[in-house]
């Protein structure tokens, strides 16, 4: 009987170990590494579970870098070199991973093995949770982001509220004439309080609606009032 590897696709195979054994950084490096010599030197052991998918024996940590290189690069990374668990050779292979494949007791101690391989699991999963945590930060501080900038566009938007002292001493004659008609008063009134309201801030800027009241021909208190309130119904920008 000769042993020979056999070339499986990766997307057939699947693992009892959880990938978060192992840590990122070196399953990209074995990845990249796979990739550049187009295949890896230590081929892992199958045995089928149905006609064509597969499950490791050994060789975890070569398969996960396998599905990590068929991620970058499908065509390169599809296939990986294996060696399948058949009837015939089922008995070698199997005492080939117990003598080469497996830590040695003499090498580490079983509790150190474990509780480091349990560290290293928590350490891996803690960076993952991290990462995940500081994406949705980021996420969320965009959307913050995004949200101020709607709101500044639609405040940019709106046209600003104008008190009416400043509007008497702002407007234009035509403007000023336009809003006392809205007002309620008729064009012609409307247009000669304007021209008064323009001749007089033309000398002196109006201090409040009572120095309009007192410097303004035909503009009673009553009428201030009606103005005021019709132009707050009116909602002018």
């Amino acid at each position: 009987m000769k042993l020979s590897t056999s070339l499986v696709a990766v997307k057939r195979i699947t693992s009892t170990v959880p990938r978060s054994n192992f840590t990122d950084e070196e399953l990209e490096q074995a990845a990249q590494l796979i990739l550049q010599a187009e295949g890896v030197i230590n081929p892992i052991i199958l045995q089928r579970t149905s006609l064509d998918t597969y499950e490791v024996v050994a060789g975890d940590f070569e398969y996960y870098a396998a599905a990590r290189a068929r991620e970058i690069d499908p065509r390169k990374g599809e296939m990986i070199g294996t060696f399948l668990v058949e009837e015939e050779n089922e008995e070698v292979i199997k005492k080939q991973v117990a003598l080469f494949r497996k830590p040695k007791a003499a090498v580490v101690e079983p509790t150190t093995s474990n509780s480091t391989a349990l560290e290293s699991r928590l350490t891996n999963i803690e960076s993952r949770i991290e990462n995940r945590i500081n994406e949705l930060k980021n996420q969320q501080e965009a959307a913050r982001q995004k949200l101020e900038q709607e709101l500044q566009e639609l405040q940019t938007q709106i046209p600003p509220k104008h008190v009416p002292l400043e509007m008497f001493n702002n407007l234009s004659l035509t403007e000023l004439a336009f809003r006392l008609t809205a007002a309620g008063l008729g064009e012609k009134r409307a247009a000669k309080i304007a021209a008064n309201v323009e001749q007089e801030r033309n000398q002196d800027k109006f201090t409040s609606l009572s120095d309009i009241v007192a410097r303004i021909k035909g503009i009673s208190s009553d009428t201030m009032l009606k103005i005021i309130s019709n132009w707050s119904r009116l909602l002018f920008p």
